[in-house]
């Protein structure tokens, strides 16, 4: 089976047993979500730069020992190795029936899976902070073989805050491992960059100075690189999102050129986005429609790659009978992919608070010389009636915007097409034309490539950077 570039939508255990063959890759590297008691959001901005007060969940990083999780329990006792399955029993005795038992559950067996997809030669980069990392170190000795484990990274930064009773939280921690001794690693594509007054040591021969020459070093297992921070080019709003030069050092030091890498929780697409760029072939795996769009855009923005020609989509409808499938299995996740189909904004937590009516919003720029304008976006799954045109209309009155755009699986109705006339125009005197107050648009229609008809649209992600020819990385120490 040829693998090519991919994104993948779906539950990461799936998408690695249904379609990633054994040993065929070369790199991975994962930052999973861990029970930290917090709730991750895709921060969307409005187009005055300011942040959004309406937040999307983007998921819920608690996992709860459930009926699943017990199941998940059994079939690592029916396939894992004796060692893993040991370590699970002493987990489960020490920590208990909880939400953390529930996250090394399910870690595990997707560890179990990622071990079979590696190759021989290949390397597994696990990301995570403090509050798991005792736990996941185990989990990998016991998973990979404690033979395997190669360094325990420390990602220092400066950014975070100073807590009032204790040493401020500055770092977060990678553990690698490899599948087996004959792993491949690159030292020099990462050296690191000596700093200043090691340099003028070694120019003066002041005693203590290395006898080694040159600007570089071998690179170490501790890395000083910057968080991103809320001004930084490069960043998307996303709360996880980590530095590229973090994931440069990564894919450079354990990947080669037409290697495969695989981001089985891909968030915003980093790790994609710099295999890309140093021209590796890369698998990203997500559970939201949220986070697919959002790597979509960016490497559209990057490198002008557009989905079918560079890379392909699995688990995105194409067509209507899958729009309506994945209405049937999750309104919500159906209700994100139908606004980014218009590049709309989805707007509110949806499992949290009363409804609305507003699902998304479409910026548009009228006036060059004024503030943006909005129009509200409805999407409805289910059978739609005139009401909920007219509930529309409602809804654009309240909240003074000018267009309203309702977005629906099936054929609008002749008493539906009168709502939206009855409703009338909004003129644009910038460009001279008239914009119909409410618009009906179909899955169908929007599959087919049709666009709502307002004035000039506000992308709906913050663009990302050009990418840049690959430079070496200098990291000062």
């Amino acid at each position: 089976m040829a693998i090519e570039n991919a994104l993948y939508y779906g539950d990461n255990l799936h998408i690695l047993r249904d379609y990633i063959p054994d040993e065929s890759i070369d790199l991975i590297y994962l930052d999973p979500p861990f029970n930290s008691k917090a709730t991750y959001n895709v921060l969307f901005k409005e187009p005055s730069g300011i942040p959004s007060k309406a937040q999307i969940l983007a998921f819920e990083d608690t996992w709860h020992w459930t009926e699943e999780a017990e199941r998940t329990f059994q079939e690592i006792v029916d396939i894992a190795p004796a060692r893993v399955i040991e370590m699970m029993g002493a987990f489960r005795q020490f920590v208990g029936l909880n939400d953390v038992m529930a996250y090394l559950t399910m870690m595990c067996i997707r560890l179990i899976e990622l071990k079979r997809v590696l190759k021989d030669s290949g390397s597994i980069y696990l990301h995570c902070d403090p509050t798991a990392s005792h736990y996941l170190k185990l989990l990998l000795d016991a998973v990979f073989g404690k033979k395997n484990f190669r360094n325990e990274i420390i990602w220092w930064y400066e950014t975070g805050g100073i807590p009032k009773k204790d040493f401020a939280r500055k770092h977060d921690i990678i553990f690698r491992y490899s599948k087996s001794n004959n792993y491949f690693f690159d030292p020099k594509k990462v050296q690191e960059k000596r700093s200043e007054e090691v340099l003028r040591r070694i120019a003066t021969g002041i005693p203590g100075a290395t006898r080694s020459t040159g600007q570089y070093r071998h690179p170490s297992d501790v890395w000083k690189i910057p968080a991103i921070n809320a001004m930084a080019k490069e960043r998307l709003s996303y709360p996880t999102q980590k530095p590229e030069v973090l994931l440069e050092k990564i894919i450079k030091a354990s990947s080669k050129e037409n290697d495969i890498v695989l981001d089985p929780f891909c968030g915003c697409g980093t790790t994609t986005a710099v295999a890309q760029k140093l021209k590796r072939i890369w698998i990203g795996i997500d559970i939201t429609h949220l986070a697919i769009n959002l790597i979509k855009w960016r490497l559209s923005d990057m490198f002008g790659l557009k989905a079918k020609k560079h890379y392909k989509v699995i688990g995105e409808p194409e067509d209507f009978a899958g729009a309506t499938e994945l209405a049937s299995q999750n309104r919500y996740q159906f209700q994100w992919w139908a606004l980014s189909l218009i590049h709309a904004r989805p707007y509110g937590d949806k499992k949290k608070g009363a409804d609305t009516g507003i699902d998304g919003y479409l910026y548009f720029k009228d006036d060059p010389k004024a503030a943006h304008k909005r129009a509200i976006v409805q999407v409805k799954s289910g059978h739609v009636s005139a009401r909920d045109i007219r509930d529309l209309g409602h809804v654009i009155d309240r909240e003074q915007s000018e267009i309203g755009i309702f977005i629906t699986l099936e054929n609008p109705s002749r008493d539906m097409k009168k709502e939206v006339a009855a409703k009338g125009f909004y003129r644009s005197l910038t460009w001279n034309k008239d914009f119909s107050r409410l618009q009906i648009l179909t899955i169908e229609e929007l599959l087919s490539g049709k666009e709502p008809d307002v004035p000039h649209p506000i992308p709906v992600h913050k663009e990302a950077e050009k990418a840049e020819t690959d430079k070496h990385l200098e990291l000062d120490f």
